[in-house]
């Protein structure tokens, strides 16, 4: 099968690979038809993380099962499925509290927790962004889609992350009706954490970026675009909000944030939302933060740690939430709002392209251009 194989900082390639295969009862073969390229993915692209040449990226999977294990009751071949990116067993002690994000079993460390298809440091498993893909207890990993799932594949393949991770930014900042909410980043999971908060009821949504189009897609959906290259962004939200902050606010950058001109400072975001947000206010963080950071600028950010204006969080008694999100607690209620027509996340997609153009979108998205939001690979079909 043809995978998009990391060959090395910027420096990917679409080859063979051997194919994914029925290795357990339990598991799903699925044809992948949709496959997104993520933020998270730049991440181990740029070279930022330890993620071993030769493995493929890949954790936004949607696709039509192809076969399924002797094992597995309720998923049917011939099925559209989207895919969690959290591989979960479902039977270990954080699955059974529905932390499908920290899955004690499809994580073979046994000092941590939590695995994903083709990502550093979450197991060994290959990733989506390919022409076939195995999934693990499948039953449990397989979200089934209903008869529009091939004509709506760019709306449903973003049920596997950043859709469910958005909403789980605005669940740990407790957006609730009539709220003012501000989503640090507009890339694709601030975008859909500002969808979330609108569908959560949110009667004012910020969204703080720079770039042009990814603002324009923020209020497209209603919520306020605010340019931190042309104005200080939390004096801007204090003005939006009678001086008082935001009630809640979440953080979509994580540990590669960067001021408008370009100097990276990881803990950017984290402090503009402790000024941002009111007292007693919740912020919700699911940009990306990593325990270590080699190829960051200075000493701190190396060892993974931030310069937090924890006195001023501790001072204005707020909360924060944080970590990657347990898709399986909303992918299926998320799922339905998109059946019924309530809700069109796919507003954010740019570019649909076969899986053999990978490495020109990943040097496009990476570069932020113009244009380039949300790019969906489709590895069989179009």
């Amino acid at each position: 099968m043809r995978a998009v194989v990391y060959e090395g900082p910027r420096q990917i390639s679409v080859k063979d690979v051997p194919d994914a295969r029925i290795e357990r009862p339990t598991d799903v073969l699925v044809q992948i038809t949709s496959t997104n390229i993520c933020g998270s993915d730049l991440h181990m692209y740029e070279g930022r993380t330890d993620f071993e040449p030769g493995r493929w990226f890949g954790h936004e999977n949607l696709g039509q099962v192809i076969e399924v294990g002797d094992g597995v009751d309720k998923v049917r071949v011939g099925e559209y499925v989207v895919l969690p990116f959290n591989i979960a067993c479902g039977h270990c002690k954080n699955c059974e509290r529905g932390l499908t994000n920290y899955c004690l079993t499809a994580q073979p460390e046994p000092s941590m927790a939590g695995a994903a298809y083709g990502f550093a440091d979450m197991g060994p498993w290959a990733g989506g962004q390919a022409e076939l893909l195995r999934v693990p207890w499948g039953d449990f990993n397989c979200l089934r889609l209903g008869e529009d799932a091939q004509e709506r594949q760019a709306d449903y393949v973003m049920l596997s992350d950043i859709f469910p991770t958005g909403y789980h930014a605005t669940e740990m900042a407790a957006v609730e009706p009539g709220d003012q909410t501000v989503i640090y980043g507009a890339g694709p999971v601030g975008l859909m954490a500002a969808l979330s908060a609108t569908i959560r009821g949110a009667s004012k949504v910020m969204v703080v970026d720079r770039h042009p189009d990814r603002l324009r897609l923020a209020e497209s959906i209603g919520a306020i675009p605010i340019d931190d290259s042309t104005v200080d962004p939390v004096q801007a939200v204090l003005d939006q909000t009678m001086g008082l902050g935001a009630d809640n606010g979440c953080e979509c950058v994580g540990y590669q944030a960067h001021d408008p001109s370009g100097d990276e400072q990881p803990n950017l975001t984290m402090n503009r939302l402790v000024a941002s947000v009111r007292f007693t206010g919740r912020i919700g963080t699911v940009g990306v933060f990593v325990p270590q950071d080699p190829g960051a600028s200075d000493d701190l950010a190396r060892q993974g740690r931030i310069a937090f204006d924890f006195g001023t969080f501790w001072f204005k008694g707020q909360h924060v939430g944080s970590g990657q999100a347990p898709v399986k607690r909303y992918n299926r209620r998320l799922r339905d709002l998109i059946a019924a027509g309530k809700t069109e996340p796919s507003f954010i997609v740019s570019h649909e392209l076969p899986l053999d153009r990978a490495p020109e979108a990943y040097e496009h998205f990476d570069k932020r251009e113009d244009g380039w939001t949300k790019v969906v690979l489709h590895p069989v079909g179009s």
